[in-house]
């Protein structure tokens, strides 16, 4: 009877330690996502960009993707993002799709404008640069096409 209790016991302990270390990895990972405005952008492509994906300013991240729909007029892709409320953005900010290296994840590079006014919330960048495929430049650089 005693060597039960001291298994269940034990047996609670690693599960209670194994909980608090998910618990550590979720909240230092930068994975939640991020609170605050929310502002979209219209893309061509979005190969790689998921709900949750990060959204960087100088590799800092600074908001989360937190929506993707095809816009029926123009077949191109929306994506909904959340911003920090510490980040004001100018109205003429650009919006990619860029790789974290060659075979690293994809997210969205924001780089801000010289415009005084700033995107309320709700607003939308206009200047976007859609995702380029691997597979197309390497096509193109073997064989010469454009």
């Amino acid at each position: 009877m005693s060597r039960s209790l001291v298994e269940t016991l034990l047996g609670a302990v690693v599960l209670a330690v194994a909980i608090g270390f998910i618990v550590f990895a979720y909240t230092r990972s930068g994975v939640a996502t991020v609170s605050g405005y929310e502002i979209s952008a219209a893309f061509n492509r979005v190969d790689g960009i998921t709900n949750g994906s990060d959204v960087r300013i100088g590799g800092i991240k600074v908001g989360t993707v937190i929506d993707r729909e095809l816009e029926p007029e123009t077949f191109r892709a929306v994506l909904r993002m959340s911003i920090d409320e510490s980040v004001e953005l100018p109205t003429d900010s650009t919006a990619a799709v860029v790789s974290d290296g060659l075979l690293g994840g994809k997210f969205i590079d924001l780089q801000p404008g010289a415009e005084e006014d700033l995107i309320k919330d709700g607003g939308r960048i206009a200047y976007t640069q859609s995702s380029l495929l691997l597979e197309e430049l390497i096509g193109k650089f073997a064989f010469g096409t454009e």
